[in-house]
């Protein structure tokens, strides 16, 4: 806990005074304005055992609720008194529509009796209703993941207190009041339970636990016909389709150009039949000209078990409620369009991991073990156009820390390499005769620095894990290095310029990248499918501190759109860069355009400030304006300025084109 939380929850309460009133106009009028925040605080308190879907609708539901019938009082300890950009502080409508939410949220988790009569926040919504399809927010990281999985396991009024403190930002004696007025009993015991989480508040914020910016699917769509309403629907479609087939041919009228009712699509059907699945010969990739997934070999000890190979298929046509479904950004996760081709079948860990390639999309299912516990779960990636360099490994195997690769038919041996440790020897990792690897602890990238600050040192980051794939075959680099990033497929490491990036086989190359490693969590669970780093530039400090170097790193995404651009700052004597600008879906760094110019404030030894700039090489000039003034010809700049100075950069090419600095 931080010492500026510390010191809001030991704030002293406000002031008392008369207790407002609110009206009806005066509540709707912050709902309104808040809906998307009150939303996010029911659907985090409500039990996670209503399943995503139902959260989401009953969130809402109660949101909309939270009116008053009439003009009302509200007690002033539920007036909510933080401050700050965004906040509601101090309005009483918001803290009655608050309290209602909460007070509700509570209410719907509390365990049915047999002689009491259910209280309405119990029984399902009635409104909002949609019918043929499952919503759930957009999927966050690992650690919303972690998260989510630490609040199920805190009762309801514990979640109530650790999203109070965490999404209102109140202290703990406000949050005793909210509790109180909410109808929890020892709202001291909620406090304490909601201590034991460790997790950082601003996670809240996150898209993971964001009830209005939704994903659909479909439901289980044999589990339909279980109901009353989709057994009527199916007995009107059988009078329907008895009433055709009691008709002369087939039903239809000479012409008509649609397949009778009763006919099958064959291509759909093959898509779901074991029997229908491409099987690639052992040899085959190398005497084909294509070097992608579409010549790994089909292996793996259960490639033969029909049964787990038909609910592979049957859960990827239609994934149940209980399947946990997973998608890279740009990734459809739609039914397979025809027979797809099989790579991998057989045990991994204490799952049954098959993995499938419909020449777009790579889909990992996996399913426990005999007495393994768990449900299945369903992962997609897109690889659509994937090379050597893209197509070394994938995951097959994901849990406790640990990362299980199954590697390419044509790399000849796998070792682990630490990106914070370049001088130190690869680590020899053992692989099964399927190509699979043994566990590798799956070290998290350092999500320490804010996406808003400039400065990006880390903290806890002291290792880095990284793949070394050793290849042979026409067309092989020897060495490629691969990362991973959250995701089904690693992201292929390069260094070098954007024209022509190298593989990270050399000192220079790999001493670059351990400045670098600890950023790579700033464009992780992004669908990446290459990351480069390129060292663009080299300024002699002033002062005489020494030489820095400039680092362009840029994320290239499976699905075009969505790549990252990141500009560090490396001084020198500090083990990791800073982040001096940050750009998305800029082609800055990259191959169509090559040049870049980003800034920095930065502060010498002897305490004076300088705003230091630098560009691309093909940069004839840079000039700074604003907090500070001066220009330099050349591609590096160092102007006198003064703390917190505020400056705009421009540059210019010999040319005389005029060029921004990255944004």
């Amino acid at each position: 806990m931080s010492s500026s939380d510390a010191a809001t929850r030991t704030s002293p309460p406000s002031s008392p005074g008369p207790a407002p009133v609110v009206d009806v106009e005066q509540a709707e009028a912050a709902l309104v304005e808040h809906y998307p925040r009150l939303v996010r605080l029911g659907y985090l308190v409500l039990p996670p055992s209503l399943g995503r879907n139902r959260r989401v609708l009953t969130a809402h539901w109660l949101t909309q609720r939270a009116l008053p019938r009439a003009r009302t009082t509200v007690e002033r300890a539920m007036v909510p008194a933080q401050r700050g950009a965004g906040r509601p502080g101090g309005d009483p409508g918001y803290g009655y529509v608050r309290l209602r939410v909460l007070r509700s949220a509570l209410e719907a988790g509390l365990p049915l009796r047999r002689r009491a009569w259910p209280r309405r926040a119990q029984l399902p919504p009635l409104l909002p209703q949609v019918w043929g399809l499952r919503l759930f927010p957009r999927s966050g990281g690992a650690d919303e993941l972690a998260l989510d999985q630490r609040l199920s396991a805190l009762g309801g009024p514990a979640r109530a207190a650790f999203v109070l403190r965490g999404l209102e930002k109140l202290p703990d004696a406000e949050v005793r009041r909210i509790l109180e007025g909410a109808g929890v009993t020892d709202p001291h015991a909620a406090l304490a339970e909601a201590d034991g989480v460790a997790a950082s508040y601003e996670l809240l914020d996150s898209p993971e636990f964001d009830p209005c910016s939704l994903q659909a699917r479909p439901p289980d769509l044999m589990r339909r016909r279980q109901h009353g309403r989709a057994a009527l629907a199916a007995t009107a479609a059988a009078l329907v389709c008895g009433t055709l087939l009691a008709l002369p041919g087939d039903g239809l009228a000479p012409g008509t150009p649609a397949a009778p009712a009763y006919a099958r699509n064959p291509a759909a059907e093959a898509a779901l039949d074991p029997e229908e699945l491409t099987r690639v010969g052992a040899g085959e990739w190398r005497r084909s000209a294509r070097t992608d997934f579409s010549v790994w070999p089909a292996r793996g000890s259960l490639t033969g078990d029909r049964e787990l190979l038909g609910r592979a298929l049957a859960v990827w046509a239609r994934p149940g409620p209980s399947v946990q479904v997973s998608a890279t950004p740009g990734t459809a996760s739609g039914a397979p369009p025809g027979p797809a081709q099989l790579l991998y079948a057989g045990e991994v860990g204490r799952a049954r991991v098959v993995v499938l390639h419909d020449g777009l999309r790579l889909v990992r299912y996996a399913e426990p073990r005999s007495g393994a516990g768990g449900g299945a779960a369903l992962d997609f990636a897109r690889v659509d156009g994937a090379a050597q360099g893209t197509s070394g490994a994938v995951v097959v195997g994901r849990g406790k820390g640990e990362v299980r690769y199954l590697t390419a038919p044509w790399v000849r041996t796998v070792a682990v390499r630490d990106l914070r440790e370049p001088s130190a020897p690869a680590r020899e990792l053992d692989r099964s005769a399927d190509g699979v690897t043994a566990p590798l602890t799956a070290v998290a990238q350092s999500q320490s620095q804010s996406q808003s600050q400039s400065q990006s040192q880390s903290t806890g980051c002291t290792e880095v894990a990284a793949l070394e794939l050793r290849e042979e075959g026409p067309g092989s680099g020897g060495t490629r290095l691969v990362t991973d990033l959250g995701e089904l497929t690693p992201a292929h490491l390069t260094s070098g310029r954007p024209q022509s990036p190298g593989e990270v086989d050399g000192q220079a190359a790999r001493e670059s990248w351990a400045r670098t490693a600890c950023l790579l969590g700033a464009v992780r669970s992004n669908g990446v499918r290459s990351v480069n780093s390129w060292a663009y530039a080299a300024q002699r400090l002033p002062e005489g501190n020494g030489t820095a170097t400039w680092v362009c790193t840029r994320a290239e995404t499976w699905r075009g759109a969505g790549s990252r651009v990141l500009a560090q700052f490396q001084a020198p004597g500090k083990d990791t860069g800073a982040i001096a600008a940050r750009a998305q879906d800029s082609p800055a760094c990259g191959a169509r355009e090559p040049r870049v110019l980003a800034g920095v404030l930065w502060k010498s030894r002897a305490g004076h400030w300088h705003v230091l700039a630098a560009g691309s090489k093909d940069v004839a000039s840079v000039r700074v304006t604003g907090g500070a003034q001066g220009s330099a010809r050349g591609n590096t700049l160092a102007a006198p300025a003064r703390e917190g100075a505020r400056a705009q950069l421009r540059g210019r090419l010999a040319d005389g084109t005029e060029v921004s600095a990255l944004r």
